[in-house]
């Protein structure tokens, strides 16, 4: 598979002349054929590339319903309801999320229209079989693309969605700005340095990383800023819950990252060895929330917080001292099991501080409706 996608590049390298890595890692992850994200692959997981905060236990699909039921309350309690999640990858979160909110908050999960979002058509199977198996077949909605969707009232979701996006890479040089391409050299894949492909590209280095240093390497992500921009058209009224790694770009373009953010994952390793297996491997930078605050701004969407993983959990969990943990008939050690995944979900040490939370709701919500659960509820 990697050797065909490899050939696929190549070719196209020589028809059409090199390629910007954005272009590069779009055909990784996302070729029709042979893109990572497209294969019938497992990605997350014991047998994937990496975890995800669905993957370690279900109390984060539970948190996070009861999250959801508190949006929908503080909109009204619109029906239909539209939750949407963006990226549903073996659709673990979906499944727990339905189930539990059946069971828990049946109130909201009747109002509930769960959509979701995987571009990977055996993915989509796999989602569609997964909540067959549990009774939420027919509570589920399964799309491709964000454009299939008409507008809607409700929110939309994602965790670990935009760090896949693909990324421009640039670096300065001799005092200018360069831009990373990739080429080919004696039959392989390689980098070389070229002009600024875009002026949105310049643009963007000179309002979010203006000091970038002599040899420094940042990311670019201009997908992320139209995905915003997209997802705000498609909010009639409600809000966007975004879930990823990353940082205000302060804190996130500094000179202790000379080499960035991107990396690559394969068997739970990481590599920065972006080139030498394509669409095997994910490939992922981190997320520059002040981009994603200034384009949801420009499109209508109000700010309501930028927080950690670990402040957003611990604030749903403590309303019910984290009751949504256990299962019914569970044994003393699975208990046990159960409280060590919450600390790895919540731990400052861990994914609770490098992953950020960021609320967003359109501008067509009142600035009294505290989407927030009520501490102690």
């Amino acid at each position: 598979m990697s050797g065909s996608l490899k050939s696929f590049l190549i070719q196209s390298i020589r028809r059409d002349g090199r390629m910007t890595f954005a272009r590069y890692m779009g055909f990784c992850l996302y070729h029709p054929e042979f893109g990572y994200y497209i294969q019938e692959r497992e990605r997350t997981g014991v047998k994937g590339d990496y975890f995800t905060s669905a993957d370690l236990h279900p109390l984060f699909a539970r948190l996070v319903a009861r999250q959801a039921a508190r949006i929908w309350d503080v909109m009204g309690r619109p029906v239909p309801f539209a939750w949407v999640e963006m990226g549903a990858g073996r659709g673990l979160f979906a499944v727990d999320f339905l189930q539990w909110s059946a069971v828990a908050l049946p109130e909201f999960f009747t109002a509930l229209d769960y959509v979701a979002i995987e571009p990977g058509a055996a993915q989509r199977r796999r989602i569609a079989e997964r909540l067959t198996e549990v009774g939420c077949a027919g509570k589920g909605r399964l799309l491709a693309d964000l454009g299939e969707l008409a507008p809607l009232t409700g929110c939309f979701f994602s965790n670990e969605l935009v760090d896949a996006f693909p990324v421009h890479v640039v670096t300065r040089s001799r005092g200018c700005l360069k831009e990373i391409y990739v080429t080919v050299q004696a039959d392989e894949l390689a980098e070389e340095m070229g002009p600024i492909s875009d002026p949105a590209v310049a643009a963007y280095v000179a309002r979010y990383a203006p000091g970038v240093e002599e040899g420094q390497r940042i990311e670019v992500n201009l997908n992320a800023e139209s995905w915003m921009r997209a997802v705000a058209a498609k909010l009639r009224r409600g809000f966007v819950l975004t879930i990823d790694y990353g940082d205000v770009a302060s804190r996130l373009f500094t000179p202790e990252r000379p080499r960035g953010t991107l990396l690559g994952y394969i068997q739970h390793r990481t590599t920065e060895d972006f080139l030498r297996t394509p669409g095997e491997m994910d490939l992922t930078a981190h997320v520059n929330f002040s981009a994603l605050m200034d384009a949801g701004r420009a499109a209508g969407l109000d700010v309501e917080a930028l927080t950690s993983q670990e402040e957003f959990l611990l604030r749903l969990g403590e309303a019910n001292q984290f009751a949504d943990i256990y299962d019914p008939g569970q044994t003393e050690m699975q208990r046990l099991q159960a409280r060590l995944k919450l600390k790895t979900l919540i731990s400052p040490a861990g994914v609770g501080r490098i992953f950020k939370v960021l609320v967003q709701k359109n501008n067509r919500i009142g600035p009294d409706h505290d989407w927030r659960p009520p501490a102690g509820d």
